[in-house]
């Protein structure tokens, strides 16, 4: 009997500080946020795939409008090619850490507002969700972080509508 509590003390210490990293995740991320940390931001979110969700998200949110509109809708693939080719070289250009810490530090409209954790929890073993409610939004911002080999990563962000017209307009 003696001999199962080391092993037990460590399978609970290993799942206690699997359920409790995303949550130390969420803190370092806050904190980066807050001390206008690039390098931090940068290790803590998988750029590359967020930028590629907001693409589709303002992509699906320009283009769903006119073919409401419009019954026809014959230049869609040319549509859609063209308005994701746009948005995508602005999303490169301006979806990086560097750019949200510059707008932190200005005071910029367009950065997120003071945002609070409204849920967190695990979709799957390898996925965990967040909601954030943000002052002056309505809707949720909402991020899902993926265990990629031993560390939680921010891979997908879906902004409010309210953002996400700003960004397909522009402004």
């Amino acid at each position: 009997m003696r001999a199962r509590w080391p092993v037990l003390a460590t399978c609970m210490a290993l799942g206690a500080g699997y359920l409790g990293y995303p949550y130390v995740v969420l803190y370092r991320l806050d904190t980066a946020m807050r001390q206008s940390d690039a390098p931090a931001l940068r290790s803590l979110v998988d750029w590359y795939a967020v930028r590629e969700g907001l693409k589709e998200d303002i992509c699906d949110r320009v283009l769903d409008e006119p073919a409401n509109a419009r019954p026809g809708n014959e230049l869609a693939p040319f549509g859609s090619g063209f308005v994701r080719g746009i948005t995508g070289n602005a999303l490169d250009r301006t979806v990086t850490p560097e750019t949200l810490v510059s707008m932190i530090r200005t005071g910029d409209a367009r950065a997120p507002a003071d945002a609070r954790v409204a849920w967190a929890f695990f979709e799957n073993p390898t996925q965990f969700a967040v909601e954030l409610r943000a002052v002056g939004l309505a809707e949720p911002i909402r991020l899902v972080m993926e265990l990629q080999g031993l560390s939680w990563k921010v891979r997908r962000v879906w902004l409010p509508n309210a953002l996400l017209e700003r960004a397909g307009s522009g402004t």
